[in-house]
């Protein structure tokens, strides 16, 4: 009951950014991705840092910097770009190769042995987001290739290092502390990149208030608890309810309808997530790597 429970909470937050393609190019200021990944991550991070009232001891400095740049600096700027240079089917598909790069990184970085039943569950996921989101429109652009590639390799490395340095720290302390990390090192890139920076309307305010609240601060507690709870690669297949619930807002504010093929992507891509919780408990958390908080 408690794993079903972990799971379903930390389910909660890729199906909250399941709206996040939809936010950024009908709400957001599309001058730049790196501005666009500083409103969102900063402004959460201080209001949770507020709330905590804990700052990150200096021993662990480095490598909260280290996680802030991937979970958010560099995983968001690429994400946003992705958005802004393919449709949403292509990047969401390339998005969807990271539990690909969970399996390989956690073997590498954890000591993890890669399960046949971990690599099936991640190429499966990988199949069903295809056949749920991909569409003859479909073109591939170099840039926002690489952008998504790059994107899913950044936080597929933040998913495993989050599990190898988790400190004894709560769920919440812990991704104020990341997000006001990435934040930071997202401030001189975003300067040197839109030396004028544009006037934000209301439209662009309330989108960014949404990604940076609800998108960012709520959503990166719920997955950060999962990670300290649930093997990395098992987690990482919880994405794929990102791109379903893109799918159903589509239908449900923009009148799109719902083919035969999207119906056999949403089974296959559900079932990648159940064939992945058969896989062998690969990390329990008692020998995850701990790092104290003092």
């Amino acid at each position: 009951m408690t794993q079903t429970r972990d799971l379903a909470l930390t389910a909660l937050a890729p199906a909250i950014w399941g709206s996040s393609y939809f936010v950024t190019t009908s709400l957001l200021p599309g001058e730049s991705p790196f501005l666009v990944a500083l409103l969102r991550a900063l402004p959460a991070g201080i209001l949770l840092l507020v709330l905590v009232r804990q700052l990150p001891p200096v021993a662990l400095l480095a490598k909260i910097m280290a996680l802030g740049a991937l979970n958010f600096s560099v995983f968001w700027t690429l994400l946003f770009l992705s958005a802004y240079q393919l449709p949403g089917g292509v990047a969401a598909t390339l998005g969807a190769v990271q539990p690909l790069f969970v399996v390989g990184l956690s073997g590498a970085l954890l000591g993890t042995q890669i399960h046949s039943k971990a690599v099936a569950a991640a190429m499966l996921g990988m199949v069903g987001v295809a056949l749920l989101v991909l569409g003859p429109d479909a073109h591939l652009n170099a840039t926002g290739v690489l952008a998504g590639l790059g994107g899913a390799l950044s936080m597929a490395s933040g998913v495993v290092l989050s599990r190898k340095w988790q400190p004894d720290v709560p769920a919440l302390t812990f991704t104020a502390w990341q997000l006001t990390a990435g934040g930071i090192l997202l401030i001189p890139v975003a300067v040197i990149a839109l030396p004028e920076w544009p006037s934000l309307s209301a439209h662009n305010l309330m989108g960014l208030g949404y990604m940076s609240l609800i998108g960012g601060a709520l959503t990166y507690a719920l997955w950060f608890r999962g990670i300290a709870r649930i093997a990395p690669a098992q987690i990482s297949l919880l994405g794929v309810f990102s791109p379903l619930t893109a799918v159903i807002l589509g239908m449900a504010f923009a009148n799109e309808t719902f083919s035969i093929w999207q119906a056999i992507g949403a089974f296959v891509a559900l079932f990648s997530v159940w064939l992945g919780g058969q896989a062998p408990r690969a990390l329990p958390k008692s020998t995850a790597a701990q790092v104290p908080a003092e």
